[in-house]
């Protein structure tokens, strides 16, 4: 008997759909000589303190760092505190006993570092010996399933991704747990004061941009502005110069020619730049770029979209979800042509599916060597039915952008006019001559929303125009804004640099904050700890997540590069890097942080009592 171990139940059903099991047993799905059985998600976990002797939260214990660590059944709580999970014990006598009796096992938990790590602990728990197959595949159509189980490969081709997940999860459990006990020990905290790995920076990039904000002075600052005839078009310029003092914006204000009699003596040309612009499409969408879509278009936290695209996946509908790709193989750009034929009949995008029939596609998401794991999140092919309104709007987002990706540049004429008349006034305009990609969603161009011109005469250097009104403008400076989960999910890709060019963006993913995969759960996190919460669409921090922020501030492990880095370091291990090394680097990273965190948190505790208000609105 083949004993196939999925992720989770419906995985498994539809699996053994495919091969057409269908005696349902206790714990599996029975036929064809197969047997499809499952986990639920993390089944185990790495042990906790207690197990290595750590009984009590005790500052000697710290920092605790076990010589080897011990997997333990997930837990749930009780009135009698933490216990077993008597439903995970159950499923793992039956895989036990399925183990035992198979010929051979078929590991087919999600093809990605948590799949891995969920299968390995099982595979270890049990202490089961037989060799065993991976099943690796990016979509789960019938087609995908059974091409995937005509390629199976040897399960030490993927010892390496169960040793990066194997030390992340490590990992984190030194930090988190070393730190959380360190600064709640040290605050003398009736309540536990978590920190971790990663959802520390996160937080911090949180609160500093809060403070910023709220402690920002608006400083006023002054411009002029013209409008100008160009025979009958009327068009605006603004001041080169901004003035900090207005007296010296109002004398140039005056020297601005008397509006009535305006021409000849308004403004003159001095100069004209007009120069086309290509704008390449986007490149197809990961899990983070969909996620940071869906909140801008949608306002779905980044958890949500999550959820409707695994709900996609799972309905055989779009590609494996986690992806930190955003790039496809040639092979995988051959089938392209035939996704896009299947849109033309579309009511919205059959348009654009058409016009992509007659044209060389754009190649610029075709990139082998970008791939990782899994290529960037595509549509199927399978014809959607019945969808939610949720699941169809982000099941559109994923259309549209492969629509987008293989579609044309968008190009523009951008325009610039320096007119000079008592000061160097600018006037910038851009005409989108071919809207190429734009014209799947018809989407605005983010770049033209300040400026002031939909469009710009044509116009000679030296030539003189009427002023038919001036404008004296007071401005103020404006700060960055709240992170929402947008922003949020794009900072982290970068641990906290804003980077505009996303190309530049993606080549530094792998050292950014968490993965794709779990930046997601990171927000949700933070809020069930009580350390952020939603405010409409923003991210705000608590008065507890700004207390501990104050405290942990300029420590190691608030700091979003230095926790990269070791994201960095992950994704090394995953070809093939030292084990030893990076273990022995994280065990001195967490006694650096464990003794600063223990002379850090005095005072915390009083700082923790509950004010009238948590934070103030921004």
């Amino acid at each position: 008997m083949k004993i196939v171990i999925a992720e989770k139940p419906s995985v498994a059903r539809e699996l053994a759909k495919v091969f057409g099991a269908t005696a349902k047993k206790d714990g599996y799905i029975e036929g064809k000589g197969y047997s499809f059985t499952w986990a639920f998600g993390h089944l185990l976990q790495l042990a906790p303190p207690q197990e290595y002797g750590f009984i009590g939260w005790r500052r000697q214990h710290l920092p605790m760092l076990p010589a080897k660590f011990k997997l333990a059944i997930r837990k749930i709580k009780t009135k009698d505190g933490f216990v077993e999970d008597p439903g995970v014990r159950k499923q793992l006598d039956i895989i036990k006993k399925l183990f035992d009796e198979s010929t051979e096992i078929i590991v087919a938990t999600d093809a990605g570092r948590e799949g891995e790590l969920i299968f390995r602990y099982i595979y270890y728990f049990l202490k089961c010996k037989k060799p065993f197959k991976r099943l690796w595949i990016s979509s789960q159509t019938d087609e995908a399933i059974k091409e995937g189980f005509r390629n199976l490969k040897p399960g030490t081709d993927y010892d390496t991704l169960f040793n990066s997940a194997h030390c992340r999860s490590e990992s984190d459990w030194l930090v988190g747990m070393n730190a959380t006990q360190a600064l709640s020990i040290s605050a003398g905290s009736r309540s536990v004061l978590s920190l971790g790995r990663v959802q520390t920076p996160t937080l911090a990039m949180i609160c500093s941009r809060y403070l910023e904000i709220k402690n920002f002075v608006p400083q006023l600052y002054y411009q002029l502005g013209i409008q100008l005839d160009k025979d009958g078009q009327l068009f605006k310029a603004v001041s080169v110069a901004n003035f900090n003092v207005k007296e010296e914006a109002q004398a140039l204000y005056d020297k601005i020619e008397d509006v009535p009699s305006g021409f000849p003596n308004g403004g003159r040309i001095l100069d004209v730049e007009a120069k086309p612009r290509k704008e390449p499409p986007p490149l197809l969408h990961d899990l983070s770029s969909l996620q940071q879509e869906a909140n801008k278009r949608k306002g779905y936290t980044a958890d949500q979209t999550l959820n409707l695209l695994q709900n996609l996946y799972e309905s055989k509908l779009v590609s494996y979800p986690r992806t930190g790709s955003r790039y496809i193989g040639d092979d995988v750009f051959a089938g392209i042509p035939h996704l896009i034929g299947q849109l033309t009949t579309h009511s919205y995008f059959g348009k654009s599916a058409e016009f992509l029939q007659t044209v060389p596609l754009n190649k610029r998401s075709v990139n082998a060597k970008k791939v990782t794991d899994h290529h960037a999140i595509l549509p199927t092919g399978v014809a959607p039915q019945g969808l939610s309104a949720d699941r169809q709007a982000i099941y559109n987002m994923v259309v549209a952008r492969m629509l987008e990706a293989f579609h044309q540049e968008c190009v523009k004429e951008v325009t610039k006019i320096t007119i000079e008349s008592g000061s160097l006034f600018i006037a910038n305009g851009t005409v989108i001559r071919s809207a190429g990609w734009r014209s799947v969603l018809n989407d605005k161009d983010e770049e033209k929303k300040d400026e002031d011109n939909p469009s710009l005469p044509k116009v000679k250097k030296g030539e003189e125009l009427p002023i038919v009104e001036k404008v004296f403008l007071e401005k103020q400076t404006k700060p960055k804004a709240l992170y929402n989960e947008a922003s949020l999910l794009k900072a982290l890709e970068t641990s906290g640099k804003e980077i505009e060019d996303e190309e530049l963006r993606y080549a530094m993913k792998d050292s950014g904050l968490g993965t794709p995969a779990t930046r997601a759960s990171i927000i949700e996190t933070l809020i069930t700890r009580e350390y952020i919460q939603r405010e409409k669409r923003n991210l705000v921090p608590t008065h507890k997540g700004l207390a501990v922020y104050d405290v942990v501030k300029d420590q190691k492990i608030a700091q979003a590069e230095l926790t990269g880095s070791w994201e960095k370091r992950l994704e090394e291990i995953r070809s093939g890097a030292s084990v030893t090394d990076f273990k022995a680097e994280i065990s001195e990273y967490t006694r650096s942080i464990t003794n600063e965190l223990l002379a850090a948190g005095a005072g915390l505790a009083a700082q923790l009592e509950p004010k009238k208000a948590d934070t103030a609105a921004v």
